[in-house]
């Protein structure tokens, strides 16, 4: 008498999120890649007030990076 043969299901494994890119890119409600300015950590009495606050704020990623990020962050983070 011969066995049953075992029937394997494939399984679509997870994909793995970019850590560094999850702490550095933010994917917005609808869809846009949103990066924060540079220049802020240090050197920063030289740095005029008005230049500071422009930096505070995020920007889009450019549109020739976004694929790259997108397949770094497979789940929006």
């Amino acid at each position: 008498m011969s066995k049953p043969k075992k029937i394997k299901k494939k399984v679509k494994l997870k994909l793995k999120t970019h850590r560094g890119a999850a702490k550095r890119f933010k994917i917005t409600s609808t869809g846009k890649i949103m990066r924060w300015h540079s220049g802020k950590r240090h050197l920063l009495g030289t740095k005029k007030p008005r230049r500071m606050r422009k930096l505070l704020n995020k920007v889009e990623v450019n549109r020739a990076d976004a694929p790259n990020i997108r397949l770094a962050l497979p789940y929006g983070l």
